[in-house]
């Protein structure tokens, strides 16, 4: 009995102890309370180059590289985005993915991406499952990257763009 009242008052003592910590600091997460957050783009603080221009084969059209796993529900979120880009503009661009579902499919996507031009870009991002970016083949720039967005408007304006300066 004394053991039990023991802990009791222990177990009551730590919640109030970690009560009083969270009401004399308090978490602003909310994104209403910062609209800045709420309108952050997540990939922003990724690199703008992809380190150098792309392989001679991937020159004269955008490339669209896309970071897959099949467990991840974001790639399934834009699955149908990606096919609809896929039949909208055909050869019009490369589609490129780097599937990471498992260690033999992220090693063989890690020798893909090396020959392409996108070994750096690939390294940094290999974790980011649903991220897609679109990339100028001539300087290795990223013109826009977007995690789990089913958008396709989207990457239509910047496909477009870029098909249009090729």
């Amino acid at each position: 009995m004394r053991k039990s009242l023991l802990w009791l008052s222990l177990s009551l003592g730590s919640l109030m102890f970690t009560v009083s910590l969270v009401a004399a600091n308090p978490l602003n997460s909310s994104a209403s309370t910062h609209p800045a957050i709420a309108q952050a783009n997540p990939c922003a603080g990724k690199k703008e180059n992809v380190g150098g221009p792309l392989a001679p084969r991937l020159q004269g059209k955008p490339v669209v590289v896309d970071i897959y796993a099949s467990w991840c529900p974001a790639c399934q979120n834009i699955a149908p985005t990606l096919e609809q880009l896929k039949t909208q503009y055909g050869d019009d661009i490369h589609f490129i993915v780097l599937d990471v579902s498992d260690r033999a499919k992220t090693s063989q996507s890690e020798t893909l991406a090396t020959e392409l031009g996108l070994g750096d870009f690939f390294a940094a991002n290999r974790s980011q499952t649903g991220m897609v970016a679109i990339i100028d083949p001539a300087t290795g720039n990223i013109l826009a990257q977007h995690r789990n967005n089913a958008n396709l408007g989207d990457y239509t304006s910047v496909i477009d763009s870029a098909i249009a300066q090729q």
